[in-house]
């Protein structure tokens, strides 16, 4: 996966809303792939679509430079519902690299360190003060190793993170490219086992 090191000077995308599901992110009709790509255009489909398919105006992803942006604020309990590794990946696509939320749903928020997306939990108060300054299109600097946000001219504010998680998301470590980390250990623990018991090749 790509790394996660910083996102500079970004709009952030305002969704005031509590208990965002996995099936408004990404509705059941699109998760018959089982790719990455392609699934940005589909996130929040029944928000962002009528029922004939048109765009609709009065879903802040419609607007111009809200549908560009790196970083997504919104509510508490983001992510609940079924465990479907396609939010995240559908959130990655349309663009998100950070979602800042008072708190997430357990498998999503694992689920977004495994893709390459920082989830950041704050408390109330602040991710309000930070919707508000997203609304008036402030610009956010979020540096992942001092781990701040940084609201425009307006100062900085300090977000906190597991170190083994931010240790990955600096490098790029999926759980795949942990594991082939330690694939001189797994060569040598597979030899010694075909040496000790080699009826088992």
């Amino acid at each position: 996966m790509d790394k996660f090191v910083e996102i500079n000077k970004s709009i952030a995308a305002p969704l005031p809303m509590m208990n965002v599901d996995t099936d408004k992110i990404i509705p059941k009709q699109f998760l018959k792939t089982i790719k990455r790509t392609g699934l940005g255009k589909n996130l929040f489909y029944e928000l962002r679509y009528d029922l004939q398919g048109n765009i609709k105006n009065d879903f802040v992803l419609n607007w111009d430079p809200f549908n560009s942006a790196k970083i997504l604020i919104t509510g508490e309990n983001f992510g609940c519902g079924s465990s479907r590794e396609h939010a995240p990946w559908s959130l990655l696509d349309f663009g998100f690299r950070c979602i800042i939320a008072p708190s997430f749903a357990d498998i999503f928020y694992n689920n977004c360190f495994k893709n390459g997306i920082l989830p950041i939990k704050l408390i109330n108060e602040k991710v309000d003060y930070l919707m508000r300054q997203a609304e008036n299109k402030t610009k956010f600097t979020i540096k992942l190793e001092e781990q701040t946000i940084g609201v425009g001219d307006r100062g900085t504010i300090n977000f906190e993170i597991e170190p083994f998680r931010k240790k990955c998301l600096l490098e790029g470590l999926d759980d795949i490219a942990l594991t082939l980390k330690k694939v001189e250990k797994i060569d040598l623990f597979e030899n010694s086992l075909c040496q000790s018991y080699p009826w088992i090749i």
